[in-house]
């Protein structure tokens, strides 16, 4: 599963040797590293927030595939359980990124890297809202694997988190943008093999299909 934030888990090469920092030659080399260290640091932990956000989507896959296919709803609460705290996982390791990403906008770094930054963090703040809507429908589908009572509800819940996907996927798009237009700065990885728009947005789970329309359709043919 691709990730809105791939690009920079492995990873938005920072060009360090090329940025101005003021102020004398002492200083200058202990910024240049600080920097280097945060932008590391957030990267190893927006790529264990990506992994674990697979473990999570996977978890739910499993539930969702095994009430369509007509198992027991109350049999899939494991997953879904286990889907919710491993996307809470993922979320604190995003966090933590984000608060990484934060602190570069701080250093007495080139302008650029700063604008680069804030516009991450909007990323990864608009993604961690949206994360919090998946958490939230988790938690609905953990009382009521079937959304036989909570439909409604669970669908605005993932309506939300779309539109916050989709927040998210604007300010890294604008990022990316920035990168390429500044690439004596900032180095942004060649594409994946076979990727063809790094900026595809992840976007929210379905819901498992109403199984009561289904049921009708059926026995009215």
């Amino acid at each position: 599963m691709r990730h809105m934030l791939n690009v920079l888990a492995l990873a938005v090469v920072i060009m360090f040797p090329f940025l101005f920092l003021s102020g004398c030659s002492g200083p200058f080399g202990d910024q240049r590293k600080e920097a280097e260290d945060v932008v590391t640091k957030a990267n190893g932990a927006i790529a264990e927030h990506n992994r674990l956000f697979d473990q999570a989507r996977e978890s739910y896959g499993k539930a969702r595939k095994q009430i369509e296919d007509g198992e027991k709803a109350a049999d899939q609460k494991d997953d879904i359980a286990k889907a919710r705290q491993t996307l809470q996982k993922a979320s604190n390791s995003l966090r933590d990124a984000e608060t990484r990403m934060e602190n570069v906008q701080e250093m007495d770094v080139d302008p650029v890297i700063q604008r680069y930054a804030t516009l991450l963090s909007k990323a990864m703040d608009a993604q961690l809202s949206a994360e919090a809507s998946e958490i939230e429908f988790y938690g609905v589908m953990g009382k009521d694997p079937a959304l036989t009572e909570n439909r409604e509800r669970a669908l605005k819940i993932l309506s939300r988190a779309s539109d916050d996907y989709e927040k998210a996927e604007d300010f890294y798009a604008k990022a990316r943008e920035l990168a390429s237009s500044n690439p004596d700065v900032i180095k942004l990885p060649p594409a994946t093999k076979g990727e063809s728009n790094p900026e595809s947005q992840e976007s929210a789970p379905d819901a498992p299909k109403d199984q009561s329309q289904d049921s009708g359709s059926s026995s009215g043919k």
